[in-house]
């Protein structure tokens, strides 16, 4: 039977859900978008803004700021709801991580945002490049700040200390979605492996009183239902995350996980106060926020809350 190459039991061949008027992204485009987008080309760096085709991204380079894509563009998983395609893997670039701190010191960024595909083809997982990327900023850059976004590392704790011991000021791994969801949406994922990558990163920052922020990300509108996301919200403070964003998926194309329901954004708030309420220190949740989105107002506004309590 004809599946017009569609997902089997994902995607519909129905018209996707019309977009509410009140969630439209801000147009692409001016002198520091266009600049930013030549800076990336010219040093060979990738980013999720542009190969997760995400919302935010006119946004952001307009404030002359990226999430930089570590270890290539083709990622060895295939989830349904990410836009960067499956295959084969390019090599590692040691070079990379001189590149990506140039082009940080060419945006003159305070706080730095590095993510990856995943690279389960990789002993380590890629970790080692993520920490000599981290050093490398840090070194070019003092005083910058560094996220970095993580894959799971197929739950190899000494490839997440690997990464640990480079000291980001934030440890970001996201939950993605609820785990009823994973078979669809995170195939070659797994929801406690991934809480448990969560908890060592904060059982490490605390062991070692390093000052390391734990924080994950969801989406909404894939089919979850409240109670769902308000007990991944307490499965992740009971991991350790002091940071967490929601935001709305958005389908990249028919071929992705459709949208079930666009969720109001009263709903958001809610969501929030909720997250809050079960001990995660700073919420961001929104139509429009993504995992990177205010990265570095999250990390300073929570710095700052922590100073006044001390």
């Amino acid at each position: 039977m004809k599946n017009d190459g569609l997902i089997p039991g994902l995607a519909s061949a129905d018209p996707p859900l019309r977009k509410p008027k009140w969630l439209r992204m801000k147009r692409q485009g001016g002198e520091d978008y266009n600049d930013v987008k030549r800076l990336l080309r010219s040093a060979s760096l990738n980013t999720v803004c542009e190969s997760a085709n995400c919302p935010n991204m006119g946004e952001c380079f307009n404030s002359r700021t990226a999430t930089f894509m570590l270890l290539g563009e083709v990622c060895t998983r295939h989830c349904t709801f990410c836009n960067i395609p499956g295959g084969r893997v390019a090599a590692i670039d040691p070079d990379e991580p001189r590149r990506v701190a140039e082009a940080v010191r060419e945006l003159a960024l305070k706080f730095a945002v590095v993510t990856s595909v995943n690279r389960d083809d990789l002993p380590d997982g890629g970790a080692a490049h993520f920490a000599s990327t981290i050093r490398r900023i840090r070194r070019l850059n003092p005083g910058c700040g560094v996220e970095v976004l993580i894959p799971d590392f197929l739950g190899d704790p000494v490839a997440l200390e690997t990464v640990l011991t480079a000291a980001p000021e934030v440890l970001n791994h996201n939950l993605e979605t609820v785990p009823r969801l994973y078979n669809d949406m995170r195939p070659q994922a797994d929801y406690r492996r991934s809480l448990q990558v969560l908890k060592r990163s904060r059982q490490w920052a605390d062991s070692f009183d390093a000052d390391i922020r734990v924080k994950t990300g969801i989406m909404v509108g894939v089919g979850e239902t409240r109670d769902e996301v308000v007990d991944l919200m307490k499965d992740a403070a009971d991991h350790g995350v002091r940071i967490m964003t929601i935001g709305q998926y958005l389908q990249p194309s028919l071929k992705h996980h459709p949208v079930l329901r666009y969720v109001e954004p009263a709903e958001f708030d809610e969501l929030a106060v909720v997250g809050r309420e079960l001990g995660i220190e700073w919420v961001e949740s929104g139509p429009m926020v993504r995992s990177s989105y205010h990265a570095r107002e999250q990390s300073a506004a929570l710095a700052s809350s922590l100073s006044r309590e001390l």
